[in-house]
């Protein structure tokens, strides 16, 4: 652990964030401006995110309900095969849409009108590579046959490499990494159109967590846990300085009975503690001066928006984290429930 008791950076934005709807985003929205000057709001609700109309309107809800009047939502355009190319089009230019989200078909919630062949939607990937949209991808084969702790090595190998090379310079951001072969592929192609965001809990955690000593479905998020090799190699690829990674939460709330059922929900709520788990990271890797850039420059330069004026303060001080949120006579527990981090918001 370094020495610093104390480090100001400029204010982060999370680059993935589900804030779901209703009752649950309006009791999750502050976790998020807590720390974040922008964040970008995954389209995947009961009712898709599917055009400009959809978008004002969430993204509306979501001002409504924010106390912070200084945070900004940024919008995505959930793909389909049938999504309008005019639409994307105006969405983009008049900046309603900051990017589009691929999501293979059943890859994670809320994704059954997903993407079943990526062929489906090359009419859509060449308009966004001509006016230069970017493509948020949830990077995971969609294979039954395919054992779920290979569907992040797979999707690159099967689907994103040859896209890659029918579509040269569409912006790709591969949400969520897992793997070493997602770290490799990004850092050995050290592309300005490919990048990658990490999530706290795969920085913090590995398989062994969710399943040694009793099961922890509350671990339980997709893509999943892997094994502590993965888990190495993402917290090398944040420590190196490298500027193709940055912060992406995937703070993803579930009511406690949804989590905790015969089939439980994917998704880790990490909003409360999400930049004080990533400076935890960051200073166990004796890598603090890479933080800022992580958190506060890398993403705004790939997406091309300026970076943030305002500044954010952490201090080496415990900061408990809540044990609940109370959503009417429900939950929502959020990661590391109950625990105690090292470092705090002054």
């Amino acid at each position: 652990m370094s020495s610093l008791k104390k480090i100001k950076i400029i204010k982060p934005d999370d680059w993935h964030v589900h804030l779901r709807d209703q009752d649950i985003l309006e009791k999750v929205i502050k976790y998020t401006q807590m720390f974040y000057q922008r964040a970008i709001i995954m389209p995947n609700l009961n009712e898709p995110i599917i055009d400009c109309k959809k978008a004002i309107a969430y993204k509306n809800r979501i001002i409504n309900l924010s106390k912070n009047k200084q945070f900004t939502p940024l919008m995505t355009c959930y793909l389909t095969k049938d999504t309008s190319l005019k639409e994307l089009q105006h969405g983009f230019t008049e900046k309603i849409f900051i990017g589009s989200k691929l999501y293979p078909n059943q890859s994670t919630t809320n994704s059954k009108t997903g993407i079943n062949k990526i062929s489906e939607i090359f009419h859509i990937l060449e308009l966004m590579q001509k006016i230069k949209m970017p493509l948020l991808v949830h990077g995971e084969e969609n294979n039954n046959n395919i054992d779920i702790y290979d569907r992040e090595a797979k999707f690159i190998e099967k689907t994103l490499e040859p896209l890659r090379k029918i579509f040269p310079e569409l912006k790709i951001i591969l949400e969520h990494i897992t793997t070493k072969e997602a770290v490799s592929y990004i850092e050995e192609n050290n592309s300005p159109y490919l990048a990658g965001t990490i999530t706290p809990h795969h920085l913090m955690l590995n398989r062994n967590n969710m399943f040694v000593h009793g099961i922890q479905p509350n671990l339980y998020c997709l893509p999943i846990l892997k094994r502590k090799i993965h888990q190495n190699a993402l917290r090398k690829a944040i420590s190196n300085g490298s500027t193709k990674f940055f912060l992406g939460s995937d703070s993803a709330p579930h009511i406690q009975k949804n989590k905790i059922n015969q089939i439980g929900c994917a998704g880790i709520f990490n909003a409360p503690s999400s930049l004080l788990c990533y400076i935890t990271v960051f200073d166990e890797m004796k890598a603090l001066k890479y933080f800022e850039s992580f958190c506060s420059k890398n993403g705004p330069n790939f997406y091309n928006v300026p970076i943030n004026k305002e500044s954010i303060t952490l201090v080496k001080k415990p900061y408990k984290i809540l044990e609940k949120v109370s959503i009417g006579k429900d939950f929502i527990k959020p990661f590391l429930s109950g625990e105690t981090l090292t470092w705090s918001v002054l």
